[in-house]
């Protein structure tokens, strides 16, 4: 494990780096600024009125020179302040991320409880009504868009029943549709890939041979079969990761969550650069240390997978 941390904290170091190169320059390209559409007393702004508040901050010095101040900022913990609201990054990441966090890991719960084990039985009870649902859930689960299901749960729980409320954050009964539909593709990616390893390793010899020898069916899967399984489900638990990440902005807006995705939506059609970065580096740091988490299982679960 400490070798892996070793080989695999610098190339964190570098991707971050150049997700940061990559990312100040894509937002700096894009057309318009954040004071170009302003309005003020009812009339858009001057140009000389625009070019006096760009020098205030910085805007007006060539891409490099904001890149290179910006990331000496940055690595000292200072993301800066919103061109707009004048409020710290930080602050608003603060404010944000709890929500967005609390999000994520009850989707990442809810798809591990219902995913994995919907796999499980679909694999021991092949071509059972079971394997026909967790078929159906994964079918369900990976071509309907997390923002549809989200709409269609408002519909159906919120405006036909009256079961649950439409937005909010603020008990368990706004928390539900939005950790389902932030939920329900995980689950089909769980589901289906638990499914598919469980039965391959079924078949293999030291299975056979453990059934050969009388042991229990629960102990075989338990003891023998199920860890091997979960090896290929780790390498889906990375990549679900960055799927939160993206589909919690669309659910946050559907639902009206106050997660850091507002903070996105909004920064990036308004141009607020400092807003976008930070947003944008927390979470490439969060997929980044998932992805090495990730890592790390695979050598807890399978000890002859070895990491040059």
């Amino acid at each position: 494990m400490l070798r892996l941390l070793r080989v695999r904290l610098p190339w964190l170091i570098v991707t971050l780096f150049g997700i940061s190169v990559l990312t100040f320059v894509l937002i700096h390209l894009v057309p318009g600024g954040p004071f170009r559409e302003l309005e003020g007393g009812g009339r858009a702004l001057s140009p000389e009125v625009v070019a006096r508040i760009e020098k205030f901050y910085g805007l007006d010095k060539p891409l490099w020179e904001q890149y290179l101040i910006y990331i000496g900022h940055a690595i000292r913990g200072d993301f800066g302040r919103s061109l707009l609201d004048n409020e710290s990054v930080l602050v608003l990441l603060m404010q944000g991320l709890p929500v967005s966090a609390q999000l994520g890991a009850m989707a990442v719960v809810v798809a591990i409880l219902i995913g994995i084990p919907l796999g499980v039985f679909a694999a021991v009870y092949r071509n059972s009504w079971i394997d026909h649902l967790a078929t159906g859930i994964s079918i369900l689960g990976i071509t309907v868009p997390s923002f549809v299901l989200g709409f269609v749960l408002i519909i159906v729980f919120a405006l036909w029943l009256d079961w649950l409320p439409v937005a909010g954050w603020s008990g368990w009964p706004y928390k539900v549709m939005p950790v389902i539909a932030l939920s329900m593709e995980p689950i089909a990616l769980f589901a289906r890939y638990t499914r598919a390893s469980l039965q391959d390793v079924l078949n293999q010899l030291y299975v056979i041979v453990a059934k050969s020898k009388g042991l229990a069916p629960g102990i075989i899967l338990l003891r023998h079969a199920l860890k091997n399984a979960l090896i290929p489900v780790v390498t889906v638990l990375g990549l679900v990761i960055p799927h939160l990440i993206v589909g919690s902005f669309l659910i946050e807006t559907v639902f009206a969550v106050p997660g850091t995705g507002r903070f996105f939506v909004t920064s990036i059609s308004r141009r607020d650069y400092p807003v976008v970065m930070g947003i944008t580096m927390l979470f490439a740091a969060i997929v980044a240390l998932a992805n090495l988490l990730a890592d790390m299982l695979y050598a807890w679960l399978d000890p002859r997978i070895q990491y040059e």
